[in-house]
């Protein structure tokens, strides 16, 4: 955990619960591609950086989820680094209070304000085709969660963030974390099409080819579909389509997961109203979930 893994001539990254990707822009500098999950790691990515004798320019953040940003405000607090993120993310990561806000749904209470669903704030700039590295590419995204991207290297190496997960982590956890169901799918067949030296993915084996791995999270988070909307064959709320989900699939319940997966589960919810297969009925005023017959 945390070694220095060299792709190719200039391309790296860091294994940790989130990969972070390192790249030389010449003999002295580098950036990485997200910065871990908290001060500790990035106190290692710090470590690792100053051994081989290297100067950090700056971070790119493809999303704002906390253990992609939690080393933001360690980093360059000690190294004067810029730091760029993309669209509504930057706007998460200068005010990280959003993301539990978000998953809750309101003020989140104290068991969610911690560094896994809360990193420490940091002053992002937003990320633009003119603050990039030069040879350096934008890739959109979109799906997991707000504005995401992942970059593609003048070495050719594509980081991909966390637009796919293993196929050890999706049959264990069963629901993958995702904010818009449609261009989730979107994205997923879209890097399907991509073509890379190799592949970082965040949550993910590095490989060269990405198909098969991308079809099996589509298959996945269709099979996840599927399943809420056979849930909702009689108007169900959606506590109770929580519970059913946690139940059926063998997983436990706890804060973290409620509002992962319960954020997780009202995309779905809503992907399946917009595409016309359940609707929203009120029975003494409740809201309920019901499959379209």
């Amino acid at each position: 955990m945390y070694e220095l893994i060299q792709i190719t001539e200039n391309c790296y990254y860091i294994q940790s619960l989130a990969k972070v990707g390192l790249v030389k822009l010449n003999d002295e500098d580098v950036c990485i591609i997200d910065s871990g999950n908290d001060k500790e790691v990035g106190r290692k990515i710090r470590k690792l950086i100053d051994a081989n004798g290297w100067k950090l320019k700056a971070i790119y953040n493809t999303h704002s989820n906390a253990d992609h940003i939690g080393g933001n405000k360690y980093l360059q607090s000690n190294t004067g680094c810029k730091i760029f993120a993309p669209g509504k993310e930057c706007a998460f990561t200068r005010h990280t209070e959003l993301e539990p806000a978000y998953l809750f749904g309101g003020y989140p209470f104290k068991d969610l304000r911690h560094k896994f669903l809360m990193a420490q704030e940091s002053d992002a700039q937003y990320l633009s085709e003119e603050n990039i590295p030069e040879g350096f590419e934008i890739i959109h995204l979109p799906g997991h969660f707000l504005d995401m991207v992942g970059f593609k290297t003048p070495d050719n190496v594509i980081y991909l963030a966390d637009c796919i997960s293993s196929k050890n982590t999706l049959d264990k956890y069963k629901i993958a974390f995702l904010y818009d169901v449609e261009k989730y799918l979107q994205t997923l067949e879209y890097i399907k099409t991509l073509n890379a030296k190799m592949f970082v993915p965040a949550h993910a084996d590095v490989c060269e080819d990405i198909q098969e791995l991308a079809q099996y999270n589509i298959d996945k988070t269709i099979e996840v579909a599927n399943k809420i909307e056979e849930i909702c064959e009689r108007p169900i709320s959606f506590e109770h389509i929580l519970q059913k989900l946690f139940n059926d699939y063998g997983l436990t319940l706890n804060v973290e997961q409620y509002v992962l997966v319960g954020s997780t589960v009202k995309s779905y919810l809503s992907w399946l109203k917009d595409t016309g297969k359940i609707q929203i009925v009120f029975e003494d005023n409740m809201l309920l979930w019901s499959k379209i017959l």
